[in-house]
């Protein structure tokens, strides 16, 4: 008995996968920039003579949130310590608290 493959050469097939290339091209692309931003933050820290521990630069690489880490990068320009760089939001570096 013949099975009808037909569906796999339409156009709504041809539209879910190339939709799927898309969302894949996307995630990569997000991760690049993560990628990037993680060694750009570590290489200012570095430049800065900021100590990193071990865990600081696992938290760094490990973040896939673009935003937490171009705060990161931010807070780095002018931080002394990865306590400034990883204050929680709505700190500020040499407050109380």
């Amino acid at each position: 008995m013949a099975v009808d493959l037909s569906f796999f050469q339409s156009q709504t097939a041809q539209k879910l996968r190339q939709e799927g290339r898309e969302e894949g091209r996307e995630e990569g692309r997000e991760e690049g920039r993560a990628e990037g931003l993680a060694s750009a933050l570590l290489l200012l820290l570095r430049h800065r003579g900021v100590a990193v521990t071990e865990g600081d630069r696992e938290r760094i690489e490990s973040c896939d949130d673009l935003d937490v880490l171009d705060l990161w990068l931010t807070r780095a320009i002018a931080a002394t310590s990865m306590t400034e760089v990883f204050a929680a939001a709505g700190d500020t570096p040499g407050s109380a608290g």
